[in-house]
């Protein structure tokens, strides 16, 4: 597995958070607008469930590289 280029999901049920590694340049918009939610130094380095999903949906918009997408999750 190449350690530069990894894909990892994060979910709070109602949205699921995406992360590409290979495509992160590490600007901290992330962690600057929702840093509740956005913790590089822990693992897992993303908690879906501490912020509301609008809100992570507006951070993950500031993302400038791309590397952070979301997905609304389908409900029952």
């Amino acid at each position: 597995m190449d350690k530069n280029n990894i894909t990892k999901e994060y979910s709070n049920g109602e949205i699921t958070i995406v992360w590409q590694s290979a495509k992160c340049i590490h600007s901290g918009n992330c962690v600057k607008n929702s840093p509740d939610v956005f913790h590089p130094k822990e693992q897992p380095w993303i908690k879906p469930e501490a912020s509301t999903s609008e809100k992570i949906m507006d951070t993950i918009n500031k993302c400038p590289s791309g590397a952070l997408t979301c997905y609304k999750n389908k409900t029952e």
